[in-house]
């Protein structure tokens, strides 16, 4: 396994947009697997681990590493072509008739929506890798994303993002343009059998936490949540189970994996659980201001501004859409 590979084809990108596949690629970075253990790790039925597996193969990112029978069958290990992966000249020359925007940062599901909607009307293909906020700033800071979506926290100013994007930009005019408000909770089984009524639960010990990636926007707020309530993180039972996305925390307590999860309540909806609404965050998308004249991005912002979008980004559930298109400076 090679210790660092780079990232440059179209094809390669448009794979890792998948939350799905990037889990299976974060997952095989650590440690050889089949798909069997994948498809435990994951939750999912081995055929599900297959299909996105060979697409991951046939990109050039995974390989069969060795094989080994057992009970009759054979079982076939596969492995990441590296240990870490750096997008570099993301966007090649005459990859795609269409233009093409990449946004690494926090993942959302009304982001989802605008990309959707950006292809379907102006032929705009939004290319956006779930990593966390704070390595959506990372990238964006490196030059390997044209934006980044983040909702991270200053607890002591109570201000979102402007704080986190001054430090890292001390030196650029950078803007925000709001995609919109969002309620985040507690994601937990349906009937809610557990009894559980809010974050302090989570220092009885019996309860067990899907927990978000490092770096994202969510884990720094539980994080500071944590440290206000006087419970250490290792007596939150669970808390080192990760999970890149919301639905992915959603799927996680919908098969029993966990009790309970920090996550947005139209994730929840999505996966019909229950949810104990906790507070209402901000979700800003991050470029530099000379972007905000760019003539490519102008239906990114005429899509924001548009009455269809708002429509859809509140039917999630727990959107508010009033300031979306805003920009913040």
């Amino acid at each position: 396994m090679a210790s660092l590979e780079y990232i440059k084809s179209l094809q390669q990108i448009k794979l890792l947009s998948d939350p799905r596949r990037m889990a299976i690629l974060r997952l095989l970075m650590v440690e050889p697997a089949t798909l069997t253990q994948l498809g435990r790790i994951l939750g999912e039925h081995p055929a599900w681990v297959r299909h996105h597996l060979k697409q991951l193969e046939d990109a050039g990112l995974v390989e069969m590493v060795t094989s080994q029978v057992s009970g009759g069958f054979v079982e076939k290990y596969y492995q990441a072509k590296a240990r870490a992966f750096i997008f570099q000249e993301i966007i090649l020359p005459d990859a795609s008739k269409a233009e093409s925007i990449v946004l690494m940062g926090s993942h959302d599901l009304a982001l989802n929506l605008l990309a959707e909607r950006l292809h379907s009307i102006a032929g705009l293909n939004l290319l956006a890798l779930p990593v966390g906020s704070l390595e959506g700033l990372v990238a964006l800071r490196q030059g390997l994303a044209h934006l980044t979506g983040c909702h991270l926290l200053d607890a002591e100013s109570g201000e979102y993002n402007r704080t986190y994007i001054r430090h890292f930009f001390p030196d650029r005019e950078m803007a925000a343009v709001t995609l919109a408000h969002r309620i985040q909770g507690l994601l937990v089984a349906p009937g809610n059998p557990k009894g559980i009524r809010g974050l302090a639960d989570l220092g009885r010990g019996d309860l067990t936490l899907i927990n978000r990636n490092r770096g994202s926007g969510t884990r720094v707020w539980l994080d500071q949540q944590l440290a206000q309530l006087g419970i250490p993180a290792e007596k939150a039972h669970g808390y080192l189970l990760e999970a890149t996305t919301h639905t992915a925390v959603a799927q996680a307590i919908s098969t029993g994996k966990a009790d309970l999860g920090l996550g947005l309540e139209a994730a929840g909806r999505l996966a019909g659980l229950d949810f104990i609404p906790l507070f209402q965050e901000r979700y800003d998308l991050v470029l530099s201001a000379e972007q905000l004249h760019q003539r490519r991005l102008a239906p990114l912002f005429d899509t924001l501004h548009s009455a269809a979008f708002r429509r859809l980004a509140d039917g999630l559930g727990g959107y508010e859409t009033t300031h979306s298109g805003e920009v913040i400076k």
